[in-house]
Order: C-alpha cells, then sequence, then structure tokens
C-alpha cells in the first residue's frame, strides 16, 4: 500500500513541538510508507523531542488469543518497537533543529532495532490501546529507550527497552 495522501483520521492534528512540513512528513513516513506499522493500525498522536505517543485500535486481525479476545503479544511487541524507533527519530529530529526538515529527515535511513526487550504484565483485551516511549540516552551511534504499552483506562499492560543504530 503505498498510498501518498494521508489516510482520513491524519487529517486531524498531533501534538508536536517541530514545524509542521517536519511533523506531516514524520507521521507520513510511519504511518503510511512502513507497511508493517499500517497492518498494525499505528496512528501517531504527539511528538515532543522526549516523548512520542501513538495509539492502536483492536480489530480481529490482531487477536492473539480468540477464546479471551486478546492482543497478540507480538502486536505488542512490534508497537513497542516501532514507538522506540519513533522516539528516536523525534529526538535526533530535536537534536538538529538547526537543519531543514527534509535534511533532518534524511538522518533517519541507517536507523534500526539492535536489542529489543519486552516485559507483558497483564493480558491486552480492550477496544484501543496506547503506547509512549521516550529516549534515555542519544549518542551518535547508538540510542536507548523506554517504552510503555497502557490499555483505553491507562494501565500498564507491557513495557518495553530498546536500543537503535544511529549511523
Amino acid at each position: 500500500m503505498n498510498n501518498t495522501s494521508a489516510p482520513p483520521d491524519r487529517m486531524h492534528s498531533i501534538s508536536s513541538l517541530f514545524e509542521p512540513e517536519f511533523s506531516q512528513r514524520l507521521c507520513e513516513i510511519f504511518e503510511q510508507h512502513i507497511a508493517f506499522n499500517q497492518v498494525l493500525g499505528l496512528r501517531i498522536d504527539s511528538l515532543e523531542a522526549d516523548r512520542v505517543k501513538a495509539h492502536i485500535t483492536m480489530r480481529p486481525e490482531l487477536i492473539g488469543h480468540f477464546t479471551h479476545q486478546r492482543l497478540h503479544g507480538g502486536v505488542i511487541s512490534a508497537t513497542l518497537d516501532a514507538m522506540g524507533g519513533l522516539a528516536v527519530m523525534a529526538a535526533t529530529g530535536a537534536r538538529h533543529m538547526d537543519e531543514a526538515p527534509l535534511a533532518r529527515l534524511a538522518r533517519f535511513g541507517k536507523l534500526g532495532t539492535i536489542d529489543l526487550r519486552i516485559d507483558y504484565l497483564r493480558p491486552a483485551t480492550g477496544p484501543r490501546f496506547h503506547a509512549t516511549a521516550e529516549v534515555l540516552r542519544l549518542g551518535s551511534r547508538v540510542a536507548s529507550t523506554r517504552m510503555e504499552f497502557k490499555d483505553a483506562e491507562g494501565r500498564l499492560l507491557s513495557s518495553g527497552a530498546g536500543a537503535y543504530i544511529v549511523s
């Protein structure tokens, strides 16, 4: 699916410290050009230098335990991994605010996961889930992140930690 226009629900604005050109393009890359994020249904809610937020909505194709209607653990893991990467993108974008938006976006070409740990704390059931990530350290080559996955009531369901190659 290579859509060039924003999906209908992307027409709402997100909370962001970045200029609209950077925010809109980063959302487009994350939500439309990363095909697996489309499968997950990830939608960005907030882009800040130190924290990013997004959500997914429960759908039948994301269920891992059909009897209890629980979200598949792989969906949680993939969501937290994607959020860690998004947090690194935001932190990198904030670090280089002296550059034009497209130059900052070009910095993400080598971003990749080095290590990922997920702790599953509670079963994930419900209509909607929220994920957050923050960068603990942004080095010149490696970034470390912490992530959380919560239900619609704000209960912590899973937490994660990741390391990402930056350059």
